[in-house]
């Protein structure tokens, strides 16, 4: 997958998992994230839930789709779940 493909599967991803999360309606208003940080959630999503699925399935990533939103999807819920555990406990 190409470099805007990733950044496509990244935005939209972040998106759909800050939404599910309600990330940013429990953060103050000074620490929510922006497009670049919604994009970087999907994309290290992508790379956590690509593993993930590579582990379990022997498949990995390729080519962009419903598939690979789906993968950096739940991801980047495994991710803001547990940044938001390791935050809420200062």
């Amino acid at each position: 997958m190409s470099v805007l493909g990733w950044i496509v599967v990244g935005f939209v991803a972040g998106v759909f998992a800050k939404a599910v999360t309600r990330y940013d309606r429990r953060t103050p208003a000074h620490a929510r994230i922006g497009c670049l940080g919604t994009i970087a959630i999907g994309v290290l999503g992508g790379l956590i839930g690509g593993a993930l699925s590579a582990a379990a399935t022997g498949e990995k990533i390729t080519h962009f789709g419903l598939r690979s939103i789906a993968i950096a999807f739940v991801g980047a819920v495994l991710l803001l779940l547990v940044v938001e555990a390791i935050t809420a406990r200062r």
